[in-house]
């Protein structure tokens, strides 16, 4: 058995010996003044639908997730891994058996302590069917023994090869060997449950008079389609090294009414910046506007359900090509975006760990070119007669894009397309019900491997809303858990994705943000932007 450290260990190789070193935390530099007030102020672009761990799904939920509760791990500035509530862990039996030691000042918000069973609590609740949690495949992607099982309500959730040994100690078995396992802890559906608040609360424990959680901030107020209020946790192991003492999200859909109020100064961080205005930002205000690659991929799925009232033209993969063909991302990202991102031709971003890029035929011609391959092809299906349904969640930045890429697929092959806009809440379910021939979607990386990109299109996968199956590429997906090399499987996996046209990648992430310069320990080199407010602190102004 080989005692491993948390410290510096990046997701591709997890199991990297390194020396044992404090807890990445907030680190004011010789001659900074700390600020009085220390509080820090965000924009979200969403009301999250939920602060459940174990039901969350998207990127502003988790945000918040991530500074109410802390799982196994956390990371630092540039993504590696650091301990969180686990001290250490051993890898052993082939790396397919995992144990962690916890730490034994960890506490709950309530003063309990934080136990192995609370982990345990919470992984079986994550699997548990009954809980209709939307990150259920996650759980069965960790390859945790009998989680597929659990998953599909074959077995109970006690199956779950997930056991306290004893208070400080969780052992996690495999069913293959993963050597990004302790990366995917760092992932909310892993975080750890209360048990006895669930229990008494049911739904509603996740409301501020009734919550308890174990990460450095506490909810202290919540008003829906408003804001919200974190206060700092005094119960928290590391609370002494926590600076911010109060955070305030403030939920702010349109994206240039958010840039006038951060203009007026009512928060600190803004993010995304309304397409378009980046160059200028960065011209104006040098020392806030920020540029950085993000883990990420902005993409449109096609709905392969059968009986959705899907065109049956959009069955033809040469006509799903001609519209990918017709979509000039170059305009996209250049003349719209202007933030930095890159025009994508493959699912996986460019600035995943340990993953080379592929090169796509669409990729190697200009983009007249690509027009007229476009239009030979959709003459030789007959120039179907298309009004395809689009959907998108509400976001002037998604409503342009969605509105150039319609122009060049009325004017390039005389597609007629709807548009329809809806609130976040009401676009995920109904992304999630197929109502749609067409939809708006984006991959954020749950971990840095390729692989948390390319799950997403085998056929059981939970978020692959649009119902692609493809059996080599499911056969494919599970071998490459045990690959030693898998970089080869990824690179067929992507060409079965660009030969199906299973979607249309538009384009590949750069977060642009403004940040307050008063703000400092933001972490810019982590592709993920997983951010831990207990890691910041606010100086004093000149």
């Amino acid at each position: 058995m080989i005692r491993r450290t948390l410290i510096g260990l990046t997701t591709v190789s997890a199991l990297a010996l390194t020396a044992a070193v404090p807890s990445f935390a907030a680190d004011p530099q010789p001659g900074e003044t700390l600020a009085e007030d220390q509080v820090f102020r965000y924009r979200l672009a969403a009301q999250f639908p939920t602060l459940d761990p174990q039901l969350n799904e998207e990127t502003e939920g988790f945000h918040v997730i991530r500074q109410l509760f802390e799982g196994l791990m956390n990371q630092d500035s540039e993504g590696n891994l650091v301990p969180g509530v686990a001290e250490s862990f051993e890898a052993s039996e082939g790396n397919t058996v995992y144990t962690f030691t916890l730490r034994e000042d960890a506490r709950w918000s309530n003063g309990d302590p934080v136990t192995a069973s609370d982990f345990v609590y919470g992984w079986r609740r994550a699997a548990d069917p009954a809980t209709a949690s939307p990150y259920q495949w996650y759980v069965e992607l960790t390859q945790i023994e009998n989680a597929a099982a659990v998953v599909a309500g074959d077995m109970e959730p006690d199956a779950l090869g997930v056991e306290a040994v004893d208070d400080r100690t969780l052992r996690v078995t495999l069913e293959a060997p993963l050597p990004y396992f302790p990366a995917m802890t760092t992932y909310g559906v892993l975080f750890p449950a209360h048990e006895s608040t669930i229990e008494a609360h049911g739904d509603d424990w996740t409301d501020v008079e009734n919550i308890v959680s174990n990460g450095a901030y506490t909810l202290e107020s919540l008003s829906l389609n408003e804001g919200f209020t974190l206060v700092k946790n005094d119960q928290y192991w590391d609370a002494d090294s926590v600076e911010i003492e109060r955070i305030e999200g403030y939920v702010i859909v349109d994206d240039n009414q958010a840039l006038t109020r951060y203009e007026a100064g009512e928060f600190d961080m803004l993010e995304p910046v309304p397409a378009g205005t980046f160059p200028r930002l960065q011209e104006e205000r040098p020392d806030e506007a920020n540029s950085v690659p993000r883990l990420c991929s902005y993409y449109y799925p096609f709905n392969f359900r059968a009986g959705d009232d899907v065109p049956e033209a959009l069955s033809d993969p040469n006509v799903r090509y001609a519209l990918s063909l017709a979509v000039d991302r170059d305009v996209i990202v250049d003349q719209i975006l202007q933030g930095g991102q890159e025009a994508a031709y493959n699912f996986t971003h460019w600035a995943t760990a340990g993953f080379e890029q592929p090169t796509m035929p669409m990729q190697e011609m200009t983009q007249a070119e690509r027009d007229a391959e476009a239009q030979r092809l959709w003459e030789e299906a007959g120039s179907p007669d298309l009004d395809l349904r689009f959907i998108y969640n509400t976001s002037d930045q998604h409503r342009q894009i969605a509105t150039v890429v319609s122009q060049m697929w009325k004017q390039k092959l005389g597609v007629d397309t709807t548009l329809s806009n809806s609130e976040w809440a009401v676009y995920l379910e109904q992304r999630r019900e197929g109502g749609f021939d067409l939809a708006r979607s984006a991959w954020c990386g749950d971990y840095n491997e390729a692989s948390t990109f390319l799950d997403l299109m085998t056929t059981t996968h939970g978020s692959n809303d649009g119902k692609y199956s493809n059996e080599r590429l499911d056969q494919l997906m599970a071998e490459s858990k045990t690959s030693e090399n898998p970089q080869e499987i990824y690179t067929e996996v992507e060409q079965i994705i660009y030969d199906d046209t299973a979607m249309i990648p538009i384009y590949h992430y750069a977060l642009t943000f403004l940040l307050n310069p008063e703000i400092k320990g933001w972490p810019l080199e982590n592709v993920e932007n997983n951010w831990y407010v207990k890691d910041f602190y606010r100086t004093a102004s000149e």
